[in-house]
């Protein structure tokens, strides 16, 4: 949470112009603390549901440890359901309708399965865009994971995601901070990694194409951006949301689709995951399964306890300055995106900060 500059001090300044979270007694006075309130657009499928859930609810519970949050699940009808997660939907979940007329301070956008090439013939689409379009005008910053990146590229850019040549992106890859500078990704370590499962991407030079800044990428790409205003839309292409254990479970599920033949090939191990001691329980298990035959059980918990996860601290410092960020800004009235006196098109005074031109004849 930021300090406030309430003397002349220096070393407020100086603070202030490193891009910490210095505000000025003004803003300060009127910056009144309540809750937040923070929604999750869940478009993953009945089986991943439940999962995503507290993958990102514990995210923002564990990484601000002083602000209090409301988190608000809701859905688009257009995605099927089975009954179970069609009643576990209507009990617990919250309508789009009812979140437009009571607003929302923040809003995380999951990634969904898909069934078609083309993003814009899911049956999804047009609501999704809908749900994004008002989150752009009413909710102060919007966090969007893989396919909802995607998604926003494309039909409020004009950017559309590619195939990746290589197949799948599947594992946990090493990152660098591209632009230490900016408030989302400070106190991050400057290299650190993060998950992957995608088939497709969004390429570094078309986020440059949509006015947007790349915060961190790595060899397998751009993994974290933000739109040009520096706060109102971050977007990521991986998955910090990730439990340790989560890619172990997409390689359960993909070996036994290649048991019941629904897959023509082995999967191969997520990439820089199981460490050496994971590799050998999973190489041997592959030994014994055969296509059409009964599966043996799968050796979840032995190969899990060789897992590390080299990714969450990241996580959760990079979610917990992204809502320090939407807490400075947003007001008391969760219906509006911003505090009187605060510059949509510059909610963070970031471009205010920066330094200006020398005048000519001055040395520089």
């Amino acid at each position: 949470m930021p300090i406030i500059a309430h003397s002349a001090l220096p070393t407020f300044a100086r603070l202030a112009a490193e891009g910490c979270a210095v505000l000025p007694p003004e803003r300060a006075a009127r910056q009144d603390i309540r809750e937040l309130h923070i929604g999750l657009l869940n478009m993953m499928p009945d089986a991943a549901l439940g999962a995503t859930e507290r993958q990102f609810f514990r995210l923002v519970g564990d990484s601000n440890q002083i602000a209090q949050f409301r988190l608000h699940p809701f859905t688009l009808p257009e995605i099927p359901r089975g009954r179970a997660a069609a009643a576990h939907i209507a009990r617990y979940y919250e309508s789009f309708a009812d979140l437009r007329a009571e607003g929302l301070d923040a809003l995380i956008v999951t990634g969904a399965n898909v069934t078609h090439p083309e993003l814009s013939r899911e049956a999804f689409w047009g609501p999704l865009q809908e749900a994004m379009d008002w989150a752009w005008e009413n909710v102060t910053s919007t966090l969007c994971s893989c396919l909802a990146t995607h998604a926003v590229l494309q039909f409020r850019h004009g950017q559309g995601r590619s195939a990746l040549p290589e197949g799948k992106l599947w594992g946990v890859f090493p990152h660098k901070v591209t632009t230490p500078d900016h408030p989302l990704v400070r106190g991050m370590n400057t290299r650190f990694d993060a998950p992957h499962s995608r088939w497709n991407q969004v390429t570094a030079a078309q986020f440059a194409d949509a006015g947007m800044t790349v915060l961190a990428a790595g060899d397998v790409g751009a993994h974290l951006a933000v739109s040009a205003d520096g706060l109102r839309t971050v977007c990521l292409q991986g998955h910090p949301e990730y439990d340790t254990v989560s890619l172990l479970k997409e390689y359960k599920r993909e070996v036994g689709r290649y048991g019941r033949g629904e897959r023509g090939d082995y999967p191969p191990l997520p990439e820089g995951y199981v460490g050496a001691e994971g590799a050998p329980v999973l190489e041997a298990y592959r030994a014994r399964v055969h296509p059409g035959a009964t599966l043996p059980p799968f050796p979840e918990e032995e190969a899990a306890v060789a897992l590390d996860n080299t990714w969450r601290d990241s996580a959760r410092t990079l979610v917990g300055n992204w809502i320090g960020l939407v807490y400075q800004v947003t007001g008391m009235d969760r219906r509006r995106p911003f505090m009187d006196g605060v510059d949509p098109a510059d909610p963070l005074g970031l471009r205010a900060r920066r330094p200006k031109k020398n005048a000519p004849g001055r040395q520089k």
